[in-house]
């Protein structure tokens, strides 16, 4: 534990004391004693990497010039210049200790100095706790100590190590797809570790029968094209891996081959019968369906115990029929299909003729909403907007000039605007003035009346006035 000194200028109580009265430095007596205190408000805060105890190590001290504190340290990545000042103590085998010289400020806005002595050199820092004085002071002695500095660790490099989370087969097999050259794993036969000693001394064991099994190292053959590589490692997947690596390492600088043109017949060859991502059974249907086949499946026979059935089916197609057995109808349907397929690649290729496009013309939108019966009895509002739309221009503009009248007989004016024309319209309220307004600038605009049905409550006040 580093060594903490406590000395306050804080006035103190009682007569014959000055505040200057260092009091005895008090040095940790362990990790399991009591730690200093501050001001007696509480035990004083350690530094987050334990200090070195003196003679630590036998490290030999380096001859370098000393440099910036973050390049020189060892494995300086998120460590506090604390931990980095007690690894330079360590490598110069010295002690470094903190004392607090001064506090001062209100209790809710202190500020502390912190001495840090190193060596023979000493620095003072300022901070708005003690934790961060102590920081503030180790990256001043970081950056102004003449102490040798440890050497810098360099990385450790795995060759076997594969950046991000992308696994080596997994890169291999983009890499593969790119070359056009599929990626094959054939296990071998693992092998007993070599030169391994197994320790059958078990003590307080009588007669002892049971051994623990010697390791073996599994192995990989991968082939990717005309290349091939050996993969090893205590698993299967281990070994898939580290073959993988090997393959990366060799096709990674090689040019990707450039795949020759396929002929007509080789390239439908391919499209009928050797599409990895489909069944049997969808080939056998596209096959037949391309030469106008019809396809029958039939179970023919099923027998065995409950739980061992056996069935039997048959494909036919157009003339040519095959037989799968299987312990299930889908299985046995599936190994038919396969069998099927091998007749139906004997059959001549059938070149594929590609229909001429025909060009379409676009039928111009022959919509007459110009003319002027267009929307008769539709709302005069929605019939304004449908016309401006079909002229593909500027909808209409409705703005309230003015409402006048009183509370209970109100009187709105709203005037419309379509491009120049203006019109107006007057209502009891907002709505009917709209309306109004554009059932007059579609007068204005040249057409006819719209016919609104009349609401019920008006049929009804015209019935009872034709009442006598």
């Amino acid at each position: 534990m580093a060594q903490v000194k406590v000395q306050t200028s804080a006035p103190l109580a009682g007569p014959g004391l000055s505040p200057g009265v260092p009091p005895t430095a008090m040095a940790s007596p362990g990790s399991l004693g009591l730690q200093p205190s501050v001001n007696g408000t509480g035990p004083a805060p350690t530094p987050v990497c334990p200090a070195p105890a003196v003679g630590y190590g036998d490290a030999p001290v380096s001859a370098t010039s000393p440099g910036p504190p973050q390049e020189n340290m060892a494995n300086p990545k998120e460590k506090t210049p604390m931990c980095l000042v007690n690894e330079l103590a360590r490598f110069n085998r010295i002690q470094p200790q903190y004392k607090l010289l001064n506090e001062r400020g209100p209790a809710h806005a202190k500020i502390f100095t912190v001495q840090l002595t190193l060596g023979e050199q000493v620095w003072e820092a300022e901070g708005t706790s003690i934790k961060k004085a102590q920081h503030s002071t180790a990256a001043k002695a970081l950056a102004e100590s003449v102490l040798p500095r440890p050497a810098p660790r360099s990385p450790k490099v795995d060759v076997n190590s594969n950046p991000g989370s992308i696994t080596p087969t997994v890169e291999l097999n983009g890499l593969a797809m790119k070359r056009g050259e599929p990626a094959i794993y054939r296990p071998l036969d693992p092998k007993p570790m070599p030169n391994y000693r197994a320790n059958y001394n078990f003590r307080g064991m009588f007669n002892q029968r049971y051994h623990y099994p010697v390791p073996k190292i599994f192995y990989v053959q991968l082939s990717v094209g005309s290349h091939e590589f050996i993969g090893e490692g205590r698993t299967r997947q281990a070994a898939r891996h580290n073959a993988a690596m090997k393959a990366l390492q060799a096709l990674r600088n090689e040019p990707i081959p450039e795949r020759p043109p396929q002929n007509a017949e080789e390239k439908g060859e391919t499209e009928e019968g050797t599409d990895a991502s489909k069944s049997e059974i969808s080939l056998v249907y596209e096959i037949a369906l391309k030469r106008n086949l019809s396809v029958n499946f039939e179970v023919l026979k099923e027998s065995g115990p409950p739980h061992m059935k056996s069935f039997l089916t048959r494909v036919t197609v157009g003339e040519f029929s095959a037989e799968g057995e299987g312990n299930s109808k889908k299985l046995s349907k599936k190994r038919a299909a396969l069998a099927i397929l091998q007749d139906l690649k004997k059959l001549p290729f059938i070149p594929t003729v590609e229909k001429p496009k025909t060009h379409y013309k676009k039928r111009t939108k022959t919509i007459l909403k110009t003319g002027p019966d267009y929307g008769q009895g539709m709302n005069p509002i929605s019939r304004l907007a449908q016309i401006q739309q079909a002229k593909k221009e500027k909808e209409p503009e409705y703005l309230l000039l003015s409402e006048r009248g009183m509370p209970r007989r109100r009187e709105f004016i709203m005037q419309v605007k379509v491009n120049n024309d203006v019109a107006t319209g007057t209502g009891p309220n907002k709505k009917v003035a709209k309306r109004n307004a554009a059932e007059a600038m579609l007068l204005q605009l040249g057409y006819k009346t719209s016919t609104v049905p009349q609401n019920p409550t008006e049929v009804s006040n015209q019935d009872s006035s034709s009442i006598p």
